[in-house]
């Protein structure tokens, strides 16, 4: 089984409950594993949108790198969400952040997240569940990198809650 890490945000509705429902559906992909804390972020990019709720997801699954985006992928239309302008409001966000120590660039897929390494919202949860995992580009631990990412105004994140529960 491979041992992947997931992103998973949202910022409409009931955004708490939007995760729960996600980690529940991500059960039928496999092994649902550690849960970092719940960090609630301010928009980046396109600000004009309510704050969002992040959190990252550790899952043991059988499904290749590129099943397993076509299997989020399904689980995010599943859940409600409706494709909308980059950077967007959503009800469900669930990314690939890592996948064992894969290396993949595909034009449909790209492991690790390719901005993974710049985002605290990402960057802060992963490090809840995968602080002393190496980032397989860079040779440096998740929690090395959120501890070097340089701080800004516009990319605080907030401890949100201590879990789903």
């Amino acid at each position: 089984m491979a041992s992947v890490y997931l992103g998973l945000g949202t910022n409409l509705g009931d955004r708490q409950a939007n995760l729960r429902i996600a980690v529940d559906a991500l059960a039928r992909l496999g092994r649902i594993g550690d849960q970092s804390r719940l960090y609630e972020t301010a928009p980046l990019y396109v600000t004009d949108q309510p704050a969002f709720l992040n959190m990252a997801v550790a899952l043991a699954t059988d499904l290749a790198p590129l099943d397993l985006l076509a299997r989020l992928k399904g689980l995010e239309q599943e859940l409600g969400r409706v494709a909308s302008r980059r950077y967007g409001p959503r009800l469900i966000d669930l990314d690939i952040l890592l996948y064992d120590d894969v290396v993949l660039d595909h034009p449909d897929l790209t492991i690790p997240h390719p901005r993974l390494c710049e985002r605290r919202f990402a960057l802060a949860p992963l490090a809840d569940i995968a602080d002393t995992v190496l980032h397989p580009r860079t040779g440096i631990t998740i929690g090395r990198l959120l501890a070097d990412l340089p701080v800004s105004a516009d990319d605080q994140v907030i401890v949100a809650a201590q879990s789903l529960t």
